[in-house]
């Protein structure tokens, strides 16, 4: 078996999230993300045609972990 589709099989799919799903899975408004994806504070949406963007589920989840832990260690070290 090659390294490849011994990847394919371990690997979950890769899924892409549109505008509202990211809105709604964030917090933040469409024009929020935006701002943040112009500023490199967020992840960078992949072109799935000519007019179409989504972003990939992995990197939303993961930027949604760093924010919930700079989160909370922001308030544990505000509290001491």
């Amino acid at each position: 078996m090659s390294e490849e589709s011994m990847e394919q099989r371990t690997s979950p799919p890769i899924r892409f999230l549109r505008m509202p799903e990211v809105v709604a899975r964030t917090g933040l408004a469409a024009s929020t993300i935006r701002d943040r994806v112009a500023a490199g504070r967020f992840p960078q949406p992949v072109s799935l045609g000519p007019r179409a963007k989504g972003w990939i589920e992995a990197e939303i989840t993961e930027w949604s972990r760093r924010r919930i832990a700079a989160s909370r260690g922001a308030a544990e070290s505000g509290a001491r």
